[in-house]
């Protein structure tokens, strides 16, 4: 039974029961219909996973693995802002008539900052300390810049990573200030997974835990009859995650670098309303 179709169903049943409804309040996301879009939500959900027990991806619906990594190698592999260069239309709707979600996510971890060693961006930074400084406690990434955020076409959702390392374990804590629990939840878990094998494979370490931290985890109002219908299904196994054991360097990963053995999840034939 997969671990990571236990914790959904638990934080989803805690919000539909114990959350708070936003309706009555004015609300900045509408769909597409331009009507508001109202949530029910909890907040300070905190979820672990241990990866080198299980990879977190759920059975309840399907998630396309690729096309997350593709997202999370343009983030965080090629610190870009410019959609024409993901493979999925996923981020159209927030893009401006640059084509770029502007300075958000990739862009900001690409920006160079002086440290005493020379210049590094974030996401090298990350990759020089786990080598030279494992035991560091200052191995982290935060992408929430407040002199940018005028200029980003959506705050960072996911902001920011720390990474700790215990004996030969790289296990990670990412903070997120807002979830949409059937949009993005579990593909969100499933990339910053990757991310952690990432990282650790190519300092020498094993994937540890992944925490995730949400501030405000909610379902949205038209969300609901979907994840009702999710959460009375049975769990299946967790799939085996497999990942090319041969890449040494970060920059060396593609979208078929990982793939899922013995993944099957229930079939899923909605089609998910995203708010904007």
């Amino acid at each position: 039974m997969s671990y990571a179709d236990q914790v959904f169903i638990a934080n989803c049943r805690d919000i539909l029961k114990n959350g708070f409804w936003d309706t009555g309040h004015g609300v900045r996301p509408r769909w597409e219909d331009g009507a508001p879009a109202h949530t029910v939500k909890r907040f300070g959900i905190v979820n672990r996973y241990d990866l080198s027990k299980e990879f977190p991806a759920l059975t309840l619906r399907r998630i396309r693995l690729k096309t997350a990594v593709d997202e999370l190698l343009w983030i965080w592999q090629r610190k870009s802002n410019d959609v024409r260069e993901l493979n999925s239309g996923i981020w159209d709707a927030w893009a401006g008539a640059d084509h770029t979600i502007g300075k958000a996510y990739g862009y900001q971890l690409g920006v160079k900052h002086r440290y005493s060693e020379g210049m590094f961006d974030q996401v090298d930074r990350v990759l020089y300390d786990l080598k030279h400084n494992p035991l560091s406690r200052r191995i982290m990434t935060n992408i929430y810049n407040h002199h940018d955020l005028s200029e980003m076409r959506l705050y960072p959702c996911a902001y920011s990573l720390t990474l700790n390392v215990s004996e030969n374990r790289l296990n990670a804590i990412l903070n997120q200030r807002s979830q949409d629990m059937l949009v993005a939840n579990n593909w969100n878990v499933c990339q910053y997974s990757v991310l952690v094998h990432m990282f650790a494979q190519v300092s020498g370490l094993e994937a540890g835990e992944l925490v995730h931290v949400i501030a405000d985890a909610h379902i949205y109002d038209r969300h609901i009859p979907i994840i009702e219908e999710l959460i009375a299904l049975t769990p299946r196994s967790a799939p085996v995650f497999i990942m090319d054991k041969g890449v040494d360097d970060f920059y060396g990963f593609t979208e078929n670098s990982f793939s899922l053995e013995n993944y099957q999840p229930h079939p899923f034939r909605h089609e998910i309303p995203v708010a904007v």
